[in-house]
């Protein structure tokens, strides 16, 4: 057909093999996150599959919001997922909610019952968990399994009309108590919940489990291909129980695949709520935080997200990822599209003596980017460099400065150090250089061999920026018996008052630069401050 493209996965394959087939004549996928929190980046790897997969084969991805659990859902949390959707670069078909379609799902509730395929249960959730039988024991039937289908019509209309209290009643599906899988075990497919719905307000107090209104609404939307993460495979035969005796017209099929898990990474929304709420982070949006409001605001590229996921590829069974490598597509992008300047953590003050007046400097702008070009950056006689960068005691083979050694400053000329100023305490106060005249970068005919190059700034035109590094909120990758509270790094933000390049200034706010030796950092305004924010350090340790 057509439409059939080159499988880069298993789930192509399949969808090649239906499109073939002429099982299915269109693909048709959603996206259905539950309105709970903000997205992090384990869903960007569901979003850029349904998404990504519908536009490969000229299909439609529709956005569905399963808010099933009115306790725990948000407008706000409605509003930052579509933000995020839009953020990388997708837009959806049509956006449905399950609560669209409650009144279509209570009223096939009422053709199970008919159909002598649901009753109503008194047993309490913890009555029922315990008859669920184990994987080597069947589960023990309900004293309520088998009352008519009158009382049980009758029931589950008392049910929605409130006048039982949450817990005391639900609907079960009427399946097989000695399935060897169990979830087809009778699973409870509503229950009652008193609870104002972001949408519907307190027009329900009973409300379906995910199971059984997941299958009924992708079935309504028209979806073909139901993907969704492994989690949900043993649940596969319920989602087409409900497909088949439901009635519904459209039957679509759920395939699973691997979820995305990182290194270092929370991905567990519960935790990453609960950091919120402890106050452990400044919020949804801190750049620590792996939400995709997180990593936007920390400025992630939205295309080298993308360009990460596609490359992790699609697979059967879980794995973990190493954060380097999602590092690697953010540095690898930026690389290409931030522009070069020049800022210093911790400033220490050096007086070239024998340089008077000032003078412009070539600073290319990106050396991946020749339409970039060049611009001018003021050498002067006072600048600043990095404390780092400066050893009263260097072991061997330090090439940066050190007292009567030599160092090129980056675009400008080789200076010595002839003597350095100290504090009471014993810390560097001044370094007095001389420079070389002759060294200037471009045309240097001094003769000397620099093995070493660092950054500076001018301290006549220099402004003053706070500098802001961040380390992972995980200390290490997971290990066996280890909860999230046992991982925290809570010295994960470390702020510098230092030193930047007058341009740096003059930009959009939200322009991401690759600080010279440093890293990729994007400006901020705060409260009138100046902010450089790490997107990512200079280093890429992934081993391709």
């Amino acid at each position: 057909m057509e439409n059939v493209i080159e499988a880069k996965n298993f789930i192509e394959e399949i969808i090649n093999d239906e499109l073939s087939s002429g099982k299915v004549n269109s693909v048709h996928t959603r996206f259905p996150p539950e309105p709970n929190g903000y997205l992090h980046i384990g869903h960007a790897k569901s979003l850029c599959l349904n998404f990504g997969t519908a536009k490969k084969y000229d299909g439609v991805c529709n956005l569905f919001f399963d808010d099933t659990n009115p306790s725990k859902e948000k407008t706000e949390y409605v509003n930052a997922i579509k933000e995020d959707i839009k953020w990388l670069g997708f837009d959806w078909f049509e956006m449905h909610y399950a609560s669209d379609f409650f009144d279509e799902i209570y009223n096939l509730a009422v053709k199970l019952i008919k159909d002598g395929l649901a009753y109503v249960c008194d047993l309490s959730a913890e009555e029922i968990k315990n008859t669920r039988g184990t994987l080597t024991e069947p589960g023990i039937e309900s004293p309520y399994r088998n009352r008519t289908i009158e009382e049980n019509l009758e029931l589950f209309t008392a049910m929605k009309d409130g006048k039982f209290s949450d817990g005391e009643k639900v609907l079960r599906a009427k399946i097989d108590m000695a399935s060897p899988n169990i979830n087809m075990r009778d699973p409870v497919i509503y229950r009652v919940l008193r609870a104002t719905h972001h949408r519907t307000g307190d027009k329900w107090c009973i409300y379906p489990m995910y199971d059984y209104a997941h299958p009924i609404c992708d079935s309504m939307q028209g979806v073909t291909h139901s993907l969704c993460t492994l989690e949900f495979e043993d649940h596969r035969p319920l989602y087409n129980w409900v497909v088949e005796n439901t009635g519904v017209n459209h039957k679509p099929r759920q395939i699973e695949f691997a979820r995305l898990n990182i290194t270092n990474t929370v991905m567990s929304k519960r935790y990453l709520k609960k950091l919120v709420e402890d106050g452990a982070v400044e919020g949804w949006d801190d750049p620590r935080m792996p939400t995709l409001t997180g990593l936007r605001n920390r400025g992630v590229p939205a295309e080298a997200l993308k360009n990460f996921c596609e490359e992790i590829g699609i697979a059967k069974a879980n794995s973990e990822i190493e954060v380097s490598y999602l590092e690697h597509f953010i540095r690898d992008h930026l690389n290409f599209n931030a522009e070069r300047a020049m800022a210093v953590s911790k400033p220490i003050k050096v007086t070239i003596t024998n340089f008077e007046g000032e003078e412009d400097t070539d600073f290319v702008i990106n050396p991946n980017d020749e339409s970039a070009g060049v611009r001018k950056v003021k050498f002067t006689k006072n600048i600043f460099i990095d404390e780092e960068d400066f050893s009263l005691n260097p072991p061997p083979k330090y090439f940066r400065l050190k007292k009567d050694g030599y160092v090129r400053l980056k675009n400008a000329y080789i200076i010595k150090c002839d003597d350095v100023l100290l504090n009471d305490d014993g810390s560097v106060k001044e370094l007095l250089c001389s420079y070389i005249p002759e060294s200037r970068s471009g045309e240097d005919t001094s003769g000397i061999k620099c093995k070493g190059t660092i950054h500076w700034v001018s301290a006549d035109y220099g402004v003053d920026v706070e500098i802001r590094d961040y380390d992972y909120l995980l200390k290490d990758a997971e290990y066996p018996g280890q909860d999230f509270s046992e991982r925290m790094n809570y010295d994960s933000v470390h702020k510098y008052l230092g030193k930047a390049e007058p341009y740096i200034e003059s930009v959009e706010e939200g322009t991401p630069f690759q600080l010279l030796r440093k890293g990729y950092y994007k400006k901020t305004i705060k409260d009138g401050k100046l902010i450089l924010s790490q997107i990512v350090s200079m280093k890429d340790s992934f081993k391709k």
